[in-house]
């Protein structure tokens, strides 16, 4: 499962490459198939290569493309010097660009865990661009903050670890990271077979070789990112276009209406709930393209 770029496993019958998104950014990415566009962004701690079942299903009728995020995987991972390298915002112009370039002004987007932050930002601040838009185990961001309250609070403790300062979280993860994120590898999965060895590795190896911007992408989500999301919740900004959320029952775990969270941001929303792990992309792949098939037709 090589791509074309040496030592970077790919996803079979895709075209791997890298474009330049922004001055100084390239995004390593992957495309296959033909048709209307679907972009499709990973989580932590992956890259694009979580979307190879559901990439390569979606292919038969769409044209399919599943970037690296900015600072993680094969793509590059600049300096963060004042904390907005990492903000959603620019993490979506990227995208944007990245479609752009590929000869796509308007797609369908889809993101996972960090993906899904990413994508809401995007279909945010460019509505004209995203025609649909997938949201897989994740809260919006200020509603994230908001649920985690009390001892429950514990199972998101790698967010809180990464929100502090430059120095400390980079020497901590960085001393083991093969056991700070095949920890996540391990807990968030039900079906362990769900990533294979070669698949676990490629994880393992593109993290640890990413954990300043790792860290940096998390800490943009206790600042820069806050300050985003809480402006357009004052100017009424929301997603226009028709919304899928697929989620673990959170919800009735951490005493929420997940459901009503996302509706203040989505008025066109469907919300399911799924039975399988965090990694539903790999766990479940038939019923994550199911979902956004029909998120297609809306």
């Amino acid at each position: 499962m090589e791509s074309t770029i040496p030592g970077i496993p790919g996803i079979p019958g895709f075209t791997h490459d890298r474009v330049t998104v922004t001055d100084g950014i390239d995004l390593h990415v992957a495309v296959g198939g033909t048709g209307t566009p679907v972009v499709l962004l990973h989580g932590f701690p992956q890259t694009h290569l979580m979307w190879r079942h559901v990439a390569a299903d979606l292919a038969a009728d769409h044209t399919v493309i599943c970037p690296d995020l900015r600072g993680y995987g094969a793509s590059d991972k600049p300096a963060d010097p004042d904390g907005t390298a990492y903000a959603k915002r620019a993490m979506a112009a990227d995208v944007v660009a990245l479609a752009r370039e590929l000869g796509h002004e308007r797609f369908a987007l889809a993101g996972h865990d960090r993906g899904a932050l990413v994508a809401v930002r995007a279909g945010l601040d460019h509505p004209d661009a995203v025609t649909h838009l997938a949201a897989l185990d994740v809260l919006p961001t200020l509603d994230m903050w908001d649920v985690l309250r009390g001892t429950t609070a514990a199972v998101g403790f790698h967010l809180y670890l990464m929100a502090q300062p430059p120095g400390l979280p980079e020497q901590l993860i960085g001393a083991a990271p093969d056991a700070f994120f095949g920890h996540f590898l391990d807990i968030w999965t039900r079906d362990p077979n769900a990533l294979p060895a070669d698949v676990r590795a490629a994880y393992l190896k593109a993290s640890r070789e990413a954990v300043p911007s790792i860290v940096a992408d998390y800490r943009a989500s206790a600042g820069i990112d806050v300050d985003h999301d809480r402006a357009d919740l004052a100017n009424g900004n929301r997603l226009r276009m028709p919304v899928t959320v697929l989620q673990q029952d959170w919800g009735a775990a951490l005493g929420y209406d997940a459901a009503a969270l996302w509706r203040a941001w989505a008025p066109d929303l469907r919300h399911e709930t799924v039975g399988c792990g965090h990694f539903m992309a790999e766990e479940a792949p038939g019923e994550v393209a199911g979902a956004l098939r029909k998120l297609l037709t809306r």
